[in-house]
């Protein structure tokens, strides 16, 4: 286990590898089980990312598949640590009869309610649905919470300010009525000191989402604020400490770890996100993480999402994704000469492929180009032959297990 470190691959896979009791914290902002697929713009407009967020087998499925990786951030807490699972509707009352089964009833400590509503339409046939649900579980009796507090507003102020005030000769302050009831005398509060001690959070948390116009916003559309992870981080963790996201998308979590002077470790399945995570990190910080990879399989890249696995594709051949937003026009991405790539995330590709790709290079006045796939067939093989020897296109077809031994 590597800290200040972000790893690719499945947080199950690569948690097995870590020891037991060594991490101080763990937030983790999973897949939501709310059948959505987002499409991912992201900033500089080059990129387009789909990823699904179904579970085709129902909740069941979903908690079983959630519960195999809580399972492993459960073991790797240090028994003073702490957990913040952050969840919605769909699903956080499925996980939280797993939680209680796995962290023990006892140890739950809070369901915080991250409130970032705004104004919006009324809904005619229920409440607007304006928050998360991040569940706190504590390792043990031996974790313990910071103080934080926030600002109050001018509002409880100007409420705190209609209260019955007298004056003295220090200025301000207002009865502890509360001390009156019990016997004791009464106790001097001044409004400075009150306003500069801060208010206690609750477990309601209002913090805005991320405007469309900030700075912050990478476009990932599952990005939470730094705000958020801040207090998180400064609650449940000191300086030094281990902090752990297994599901780290953009990297939010180990930014403001990092920031806060924390070790801190992020993983995530993506290849995409994690080049992401890791660029965000340096501009941020100006420290450069290092990105572990474990050894892929063309199981594995089957599983890879279709903008991720272009991306490997092109990466491997020293390119770039094509910066089309939507239709490609059959044109993946490009070599660094400029040379179209096409790229099939299937077993035996045919005939109709070339063909249809043969048009997208004559389209942009190229003379050649490449196809990677998993496997090609007899016809790809022929057709490639064909259009040579005709004197029309030359195209290259390589098969996903010569990527896989290329250094």
């Amino acid at each position: 286990m590597e800290t200040n470190t972000i790893y690719c691959g499945d947080c199950l896979d690569v948690l097995k590898r870590f020891p037991d009791g060594c991490v101080d914290l763990i937030y983790l902002d999973p897949p939501f089980f709310s059948n959505r697929h987002y499409e991912i713009i992201w900033r500089d407009g080059a990129e387009i990312r789909s990823f699904g967020d179904r579970w085709k087998g129902g909740i069941n499925h979903y908690v079983s598949w959630m519960v195999e990786r809580l399972e492993q951030c459960h073991r790797v807490l240090k028994k003073t640590g702490s957990i913040y699972v952050h969840l919605d509707w769909h699903a956080v009352h499925y996980l939280k009869v797993a939680l209680d089964k796995l962290f023990g009833q006892n140890n739950f400590r809070n369901e915080i309610i991250w409130h970032y509503g705004q104004r919006t339409m009324h809904n005619p046939k229920k409440w607007n649905a304006k928050h998360d649900n991040i569940i706190f579980y504590a390792k043990s009796e031996k974790t313990r919470l910071n103080v934080i507090t926030i600002s109050w507003t001018r509002e409880e102020i100007s409420k705190t300010r209609a209260r019955k005030i007298l004056r003295d000769e220090k200025g301000e302050y207002i009865w502890d009525n509360r001390s009156v009831s019990k016997g004791f005398p009464p106790k001097k509060q001044y409004i400075k000191d009150i306003i500069k001690k801060g208010k206690a959070i609750d477990d309601v948390w209002d913090i805005p989402m991320i405007l469309s116009t900030s700075k912050e916003r990478l476009g990932y559309p599952t990005q939470k604020p730094e705000a958020l992870l801040e207090r998180i981080i400064k609650a449940s963790s000191n300086k030094g400490d281990i902090v752990l996201d297994p599901f780290c998308g953009c990297g939010t979590t180990i930014v403001n770890a990092q920031k806060l002077g924390r070790k801190w470790i992020g993983i995530d399945v993506s290849p995409t996100a994690c080049k992401l995570m890791a660029k965000r990190t340096r501009l941020a910080t100006g420290f450069s993480p290092h990105i572990i990879s474990g050894s892929l399989t063309i199981a594995q890249l089957k599983k890879y999402s279709p903008f991720d696995f272009q991306n490997w594709v092109c990466e491997k051949l020293g390119g770039r994704v094509s910066d089309r937003m939507s239709s490609d026009m059959g044109i993946d991405g490009w070599t660094l000469d400029a040379t179209p790539i096409q790229v099939k995330q299937s077993e035996r590709v045919g005939r109709n492929v070339v063909d249809n790709f043969q048009s997208a290079i004559r389209r942009k006045n190229k003379k050649r180009g490449i196809i990677v796939a998993l496997s090609f067939g007899r016809g790809a093989y022929d057709e490639v032959a064909r259009l040579k020897n005709a004197g029309q296109v030359e195209i290259k077809l390589i098969a996903v297990k010569e990527l896989l031994e290329k250094k």
